[in-house]
C-alpha cells in the first residue's frame, strides 16, 4: 500500500567457526516471508510463495514471521486505499479487484488478525494456511478481520482448530510479544515493504528482497546460491570439513 520500490540487498559474509548446517547430509537454504496478515502486496505474492515452496521444497526451508504494519503504511481514507488497490491490481494483471470494506479508517494496525495466525503455530498449524485464509476473507470477501472473534472463526475454520483455544492463545501476551519481537526484527533489517523475503545460506550468504511479489528475481537468486553450495558440498567430499581453530 505503500511505494512499490522494491529494495534487494546481498550480503556475503565467512562463518569460520561454525560448520555449515545439515538436513539428512544435505546443506538447505532457509527462506523467510515477513508479513502482515493485512498486507495486500503480501496477498499478491501468495502465488510466487506457493511457487517456490513447490520448486525449492527439497532443498529450501520455508519460514514467515509477522512484521506489523504501522500507520506509516496505512492509506489515510478507503478513497486513497482504493486508489492503491487499483494501482495494485493493475501491476499484478489481476483479474479482480481487492476488497476495502474490511478496513477501518483511523486504526494505525491490526493486532488481532495477525495474533490469530501465529497463535496457530502454538497449536501445531505450522504452515500458511491461516495466514493465508485470514488475507484471502479480507482481500477477496471483505470480512473485517480486525476482530477477534471473526479472525478466530476464519482462523480455525482454515486450520480445523477449536475457535476458543486458538482465540485464548492469540489474546495471550506471549503471542504479542513475539510478533512485536519478529516486527523489530523486521525493522532492524532497515526495510520497509512487506513482503520482505530473507534468503539465508549455511555457508553465511544473505540475500533480501524488500517488497518483492513475484517469483522470478527470487528464483534466480535461489538458483545461484543452490548452485554455490553444490560447490562447498563438492570441496567437502574431497577435503572435509575445514580445520578446527
Amino acid at each position: 500500500m505503500t511505494s512499490r520500490l522494491g529494495l534487494m540487498q546481498v550480503r556475503r559474509f565467512a562463518l569460520l567457526s561454525n560448520p555449515p548446517r545439515r538436513h539428512n547430509g544435505t546443506m538447505r537454504l532457509t527462506i523467510t516471508n515477513y508479513l502482515d496478515v493485512i498486507s495486500s502486496w503480501c496477498f499478491w505474492a501468495i502465488p510466487a510463495w506457493r511457487e517456490l515452496r513447490e520448486r525449492y521444497d527439497k532443498r529450501v526451508d520455508f519460514r514467515w514471521k509477522i512484521a506489523l504494519m504501522d500507520e506509516t503504511g496505512m492509506p489515510p481514507t478507503r478513497r486513497h486505499m482504493e486508489w492503491y488497490y487499483r494501482r495494485s491490481g493493475m501491476l499484478m494483471r489481476s483479474p479482480f479487484i481487492l476488497q476495502t470494506s474490511w478496513h477501518d479508517e483511523g486504526r494505525t494496525e491490526y493486532l488481532e488478525p495477525n495474533c490469530v495466525a501465529e497463535a496457530a503455530r502454538d497449536l501445531g498449524v505450522e504452515d500458511d494456511r491461516v495466514w493465508m485464509a485470514l488475507a484471502t476473507a479480507e482481500l477477496r470477501e471483505g470480512k473485517k478481520i480486525g476482530g477477534w472473534e471473526i479472525a478466530a472463526e476464519i482462523g480455525a475454520s482454515a486450520a480445523g482448530l477449536d475457535k476458543g483455544k486458538l482465540l485464548t492463545r492469540a489474546q495471550s501476551p506471549e503471542i504479542e510479544v513475539r510478533i512485536r519481537a519478529t516486527t523489530a526484527e523486521f525493522h532492524a533489517m532497515q526495510v520497509t515493504q512487506r513482503p520482505t523475503f530473507v534468503i539465508d545460506t549455511p555457508i553465511g550468504d544473505r540475500a533480501v528482497f524488500s517488497g518483492f511479489a513475484k517469483a522470478a528475481p527470487i528464483a534466480a537468486t535461489l538458483d545461484s546460491m543452490l548452485d554455490d553450495i553444490v560447490g562447498y558440498e563438492a570441496h567437502a567430499a574431497h577435503f572435509g570439513e575445514a580445520p578446527p581453530v
